[in-house]
Parts: structure tokens; sequence; C-alpha cells
């Protein structure tokens, strides 16, 4: 089966607000600084204000229910959390949550307004040490330490006019309207300019509506094609590799494991299918169960999943932290919402930057297993790159 980027997995309006108003209009209100804006298969949401901020996950059940208590304002928790678990958060209860159907077609792709401003890029590390990096990865899988690990690298960008940040927004969810959007206040340098993690991920680590769960692990990955029979090509291509479907295999297996001690009547397919993205083919499984624990508790209980750390987990975490040359901070993270009945959804942070001023980091990261050829993983990178590039 092929679908459309992400497929709506639970159906109807989420949790915590009826949808209304116009898609299109509400995601143009967002603003850097001012608010957070998620959206996805099942409607969208822009929170605004902090009645409560939280870097520490584990307070988000009393934030609720003082919340909810209150009947002041939505009993709702936006934000995101970083890729090292044991990292501060970016929470908010919002004292003001808006939501909308979701986007589909309606967002129109920004036009051209003129030269724009002139960038200057670094990647870290440069190509070449990418290449070495996944080498040395190779090497520790040959000596039986990994059976798989995910490298990361970034492209540094510095432009002469302040970024364009709603544009950004805009031009990421024309792209992929049926996938996961957000841009999300971070903790901005005492004085500095506001702070976002940009993004568009493919990937929903979990979504709770009134206690089914939805999970869909993503791995195995291949670049789109202009050429439409090339494309189909290369999706058929991805389903078929016995390298992709290894890699894919380790996630599910450890996604349903994790599952397997929170949830009920978890059904996990056992095959793969395809989905597809604006720059991306990946091989997707949706996995299915019922919980009573909340939305953020499931997505904890998850993360990092192999999709974006590797196997083991500990050994895999270790390599990253010594061969990767930078923190990597919200990347691979999650992010989403939690509203006081448990319910919400958290996406994996993928297809994302960090954007403040005149400045942006994007991030792109390819999972390895032995068979892994350093040249094609960097070329994965160099695609998953073009999704935040695109909207710049």
């Amino acid at each position: 089966m092929t679908s459309e980027g992400a497929v709506d997995l639970l159906g109807g309006p989420a949790s915590g607000g009826a949808p209304s108003g116009d898609p299109a209009a509400l995601l143009a209100r967002w603003r850097a600084g001012r608010g957070t804006w998620f959206s996805g298969p099942r409607g969208g949401l822009l929170a605004r204000g902090a009645a409560r901020r939280l870097d520490d996950p584990d307070g988000v059940g009393d934030a609720l229910a003082e919340a909810a208590a209150a009947g002041r304002g939505p009993a709702l928790v936006v934000g995101t959390l970083p890729f090292d678990p044991a990292g501060k958060a970016a929470l908010v209860v919002p004292r003001q949550a808006t939501w909308c159907p979701a986007l589909g077609r309606s967002v129109p792709v920004p036009a051209a307004g003129g030269p724009g401003p002139r960038w200057g890029s670094r990647s870290v590390p440069e190509p070449a040490g990418y290449e070495a990096m996944v080498a040395e990865a190779l090497r520790r899988m040959g000596a039986g330490e990994l059976q798989k690990v995910v490298l990361a690298r970034v492209l540094d960008l510095d432009a002469d006019a302040p970024i364009d940040q709603g544009s950004m927004l805009t031009g990421l969810a024309a792209r992929d309207p049926a996938g996961y959007v957000f841009a999300v206040d971070l903790p901005p340098a005492v004085g500095g300019p506001p702070r976002t993690l940009l993004g568009a991920s493919p990937e929903l680590l979990i979504s709770r509506r009134d206690g089914e769960v939805v999970a869909n692990p993503l791995a195995g990955s291949a670049p789109r094609r202009s050429d439409p029979a090339d494309d189909e090509a290369t999706g058929a291509a991805l389903l078929a590799s016995a390298k992709d479907r290894h890699e894919h295999a380790l996630v599910v297996t450890d996604v349903a494991a994790a599952l397997g001690g929170v949830c009920d009547d978890l059904d996990v397919p056992d095959e793969p299918t395809l989905i597809r993205t604006d720059a991306m083919w990946h091989l997707s499984t949706t996995i299915r169960g019922r919980s009573p624990r909340s939305a953020l508790d499931l997505a904890r209980a998850l993360h990092p999943t192999p999709a974006v750390g590797g196997v083991p987990r500990e050994a895999a975490a270790r390599a990253i932290t010594e061969l990767e040359p930078f923190d990597r901070g919200f990347y691979t993270g999650m992010v989403g919402w939690t509203d006081a009945s448990g319910d919400g959804e958290w996406v994996v942070a993928l297809r994302c930057g960090e954007v403040c001023g005149r400045s942006a980091r994007l991030y792109a990261g390819a999972g390895l297993v032995p068979a892994s050829v350093p040249a094609a993983e960097l070329a994965e990178t160099t695609a998953k790159l073009e999704t935040m590039l695109a909207s710049m």
C-alpha cells in the first residue's frame, strides 16, 4: 500500500477542542517567539502564551491537573523534548489553544518575493568527514559492537538578513500538507531574538485517543526521483531491499517490545508498507494497541527508538556521542502535545532545524546497518536536507 505522506491513523479531529476556522488562515497567525504550531492528518493546533513553562516532563501531570482544576485556560501541554532523555525539555501550558482541520492542500506555496537573502553555509562535519564517521560505525559493527546506529550531520547557514520564519513554516506546510509540521518556541539567549525548532516530520512516534494507541515507526529510506517511472521503481526497490528491511525490522521489534509492556491488544503487521514525502520514500509499519497511560508517558517509554538511535541502545548512544561532532539538541527528540485526559500526539523531530535571527542549523541523519555504504548514506542525508532547504 502506498500513501501520500503520513496517514490519518486515528481519524476525526484532535481531542482538546473542536476544529474550527480556516487552517491556512490559522497557520498564518503563527509568529516566532509568540507560540507553537503543530499540525498533522488529524488537524492543527496554534498554542499561544505561556501560563506555565516546564523543562522537566515529570512535572507535566501535575501541571495539567492544576490547569484543569483552575479552568482558566486549556489543560494542555505542548512543546518538545530533546534527543537526550536527561536533557531539558521546552514545554508550555498555553494560555490559549485554537484547533483547526487538517491543512490538506489549503496552504499555497509561498511566492518568491525578490532575490532573498544571501547565504553562507558550513557542513559539520564536511562530507568526507561524514563518510569517515560512517566507516568507523561500520568497523564497530564488524567487531560486533553494534547492529544499527543512526549518524547525523548538520548544515549551518548564515544569512545577510533576518530569516523569515513564518514563510519557512508556510513553505514546509505547503510542500508536505499530509505530514506533521511544527514550529516550537525554544528558550532564547538572554536578550536575543526568538529561537524556533521548525520542521516537517514524516514519523509519528505515538498517538493516543480515548485509549487507542498508534505508533508508526519508519526506517529504511530512499530519495524521490523527478521522473515518475523512476520514482515508482525506487519505491519498489526500497520495499524489496534486504538491507532496508533489516534496518526496519530492528526498529519495529524494539517499538513492539516497548509497547508490549504498556499496551493491550497490540497489533504488529508482519510486513512493512511504503509511504512517501516530498523528498523521500520510507518503509513504514503501523502498530496499534490500547493503553490507559498518557500519550506523553508512552512516548517517553519509546524514546529514543532505534529509528534515531540504534541497537543495542547503550552502544549506539555511546557511538553517537563519540562520533558526531555536535550536540543534537532537540533534533531526533520529539514534538507534540498531551491533554489532561492523556490523549495526544508526539512525532519524531526529523527534517528540522533550529532558527534564530539570521542563523539556522539544519539536521539530517541516516540509519546504518552492516550493508550500508558511506557514499550512499551521505547522499541520503543530502536528500533529507532538501526538505528544509526548499522552505528557505
